[in-house]
Formats: C-alpha cells, sequence, structure tokens
C-alpha cells in the first residue's frame, strides 16, 4: 500500500492512482513488489528537523529515504521538502511537476538498490529517473 499523507504544508497536485500505478510499474522492472510506502510531504524546515532528528545531518534536502525492505519487497518512509522541490526545479530550470515526481521515484529507486553517492553513482541515479520519466 502506498500513502500520501502532508505536514504542514499543502497537498501536491499529483494523481494519487497513477502516480501509485506508475511506481509499481518502476518497482517490477527491477524485480520488485511495493509493500508498504509512506509519501510524507512537509515544508524545507520538517525536512530539516527529520535530517538533524534521524541521520544527524544540519542541511536541507529534497528526500529522505527510511528503508524497511525484506527481500524483493520494497517498503519504507520517503519524506519529500515541497520548498527544495520548487526551488530545484527554478534552479534547474525544470517543471515543477516534473521534478516533483523525479524525487518521487528517486526514493522508490533508493529502494530497489540504486545508490548516489559514490563515484559513478549519480549518473546511473539520473539515467534511472530518467527512464521511469519516461514510463509515466
Amino acid at each position: 500500500m502506498i500513502t500520501y499523507n502532508i505536514d504542514g504544508v499543502k497537498m501536491p497536485t499529483i494523481k494519487k492512482r497513477q502516480t501509485t500505478a506508475w511506481i509499481k510499474a518502476v518497482a517490477k522492472t527491477y524485480g520488485k513488489t511495493v509493500g508498504d510506502i509512506g509519501y510524507m510531504f512537509v515544508s524545507d524546515e520538517g525536512i530539516l528537523e527529520t535530517n538533524r532528528e534521524y541521520l544527524g545531518h544540519d542541511y536541507y534536502t529534497d528526500i529522505i529515504t527510511f528503508d524497511y525492505c525484506e527481500g524483493d519487497t520494497i517498503s519504507g518512509d520517503l519524506v519529500i521538502s515541497l520548498d527544495t522541490v520548487r526551488s530545484n526545479a527554478e534552479l534547474f530550470g525544470k517543471d515543477y511537476d516534473e521534478e516533483l515526481h523525479r524525487v518521487i521515484i528517486h526514493g522508490i529507486l533508493h529502494l530497489c538498490g540504486i545508490n548516489d553517492k559514490g563515484p559513478g553513482e549519480r549518473e546511473i541515479m539520473e539515467q534511472a529517473e530518467n527512464k521511469a520519466l519516461a514510463m509515466r
């Protein structure tokens, strides 16, 4: 089950059924099934608080992914800062809706085993994001 929640922000205008089907289709391309995925949309202050409390990081980010996967079933909590998504869309000259969906699927790709911190991993993640966005 995939849930979409808010804390201190207005719910973004995403088509939940369509987005859920898309997430499941992307996961399937990696041989994964979707278990419990919880999206929480927050402000920059909300993500900073989450980053400090759970990860000990003192900075803003667009998404934090908490991984509860077991075997080939992906599960997790994904916290997304709508403020950072909006500022990144402006910074990179992207449409807000496209950037939001890129971040939504970015967390799923992490749960599917794709990383983006090591050498060359960012490029692999970007390719996976682009492939997933093309499936939307």
